[in-house]
């Protein structure tokens, strides 16, 4: 098989205990996604808290079985050969805490590779190649206890590549980071695919920058099933028909959204508050429905503080699958 991840139908179901008397309920948490992802290839899984990323990456890792369907990585299916499909893979979380507090960074990275069978010279030289690459050379011999949160998730990144992974799967690797280590983190993901173009990465993130920045292909996910999949350029140009405005305006004091319903041409709408004004993003299927949308906000007796047009981003591609922004999704499922 060609693809480095393959999956057919692939769904998810927990059962969710209430109380004694009470029937287990049930939580899909996956449902039918079929994803085709050929070696190489860095795919990005785009979408809010609770959408069903990380369930997905558990069962593509061996570590959750599927209720239903079929997965494949690295040729080999996930619940019948898990023992075929560990030594090819590896996984990085952002936000864990991963290692030994008392170790030192260059310890624990070779306790790791000693678990993959990886010869000690071998092992050190990749440890300090990839500590230099991502900054972290001079703190070889630091107790990882002893290390930033930013400078322990550099430590976990370098983990997951140290094992020269045939599938690497990177589960909001940036998550808590600050700009500048992101930055960094992100770079050196870049840089690895590029060198190494038999290799495959799949990337989870609701960050929509590290997305478009990263991925060759982004599936959007959402209440546990995939609504897209293209290449980022080729999801915002099917937007690029659309006329997207983002407007400051007075606040809407408990007006919503829905005052904007009905309104020929306006396709969605999405509402942020923020102190002293609104923030409102509009995609119209035409420019001139923005006539419409300020009449009704004289109407409602709302003031336009500030009008621009903008590009589509993958941002948009979400609200026009779902209705929402991200951030929203993640407001309405916790």
């Amino acid at each position: 098989m060609e693809h480095a991840i393959y999956t057919k139908n692939l769904g998810r179901v927990y059962k969710v205990r209430g109380g004694k008397k009470e029937e287990p309920k049930e939580l899909t948490a996956l449902r039918d996604i079929n994803l085709e992802v050929p070696r190489g290839e860095l795919i990005g899984l785009l979408g809010p808290n609770g959408a069903g990323k990380t369930t997905l990456i558990k069962i593509l890792t061996t570590l959750l079985a599927p209720s239903h369907g079929e997965a494949f990585v690295a040729g080999y299916n996930v619940a019948q050969q898990p023992d075929m499909v560990r030594p090819r893979i590896n996984m990085v979380s952002g936000g864990e805490t991963s290692g030994y507090g008392l170790l030192t960074v260059r310890e624990n990275l070779w306790m790791f590779a000693q678990f993959y069978g990886i010869p000690s010279d071998v092992a050190d030289k990749r440890i300090k190649d990839l500590l230099a690459i991502v900054g972290l050379a001079d703190r070889l011999n630091t107790k990882s206890s002893d290390l930033s949160t930013g400078l322990r998730q550099k430590m976990n990144i370098v983990r997951g590549f140290l094992t020269d992974p045939d599938v690497l799967f990177l589960d909001e690797p940036t998550l808590g980071l600050d700009v500048s280590a992101g930055r960094d983190v992100r770079q050196f993901v870049g840089s690895w695919v590029a060198d190494n173009p038999d290799k495959t990465l799949l990337l989870t993130t609701h960050y929509m920058v590290e997305a478009d920045e990263l991925c060759d292909r982004v599936a959007i996910i959402d209440h546990g099933r995939v609504l897209a999949c293209d290449k980022p350029s080729k999801l915002k140009q099917a937007l690029q028909k659309d006329a997207i405005f983002r407007m400051e305006v007075s606040p809407l004091n408990g007006k919503g959204t829905s005052i904007f319903d009905g309104l020929g041409g306006v396709k969605q709408v999405t509402h942020s508050a923020h102190d002293g004004h609104s923030s409102l993003e509009f995609i119209l299927a035409e420019e001139d429905a923005l006539g419409s949308v300020m009449n009704r906000m004289a109407e409602q007796d709302i003031h336009i503080q500030n009008l621009q047009k903008r590009e589509p981003t993958l941002e948009d591609v979400f609200v026009s699958l779902t209705g929402k922004s991200i951030t929203e999704a993640e407001g309405h499922d916790h």
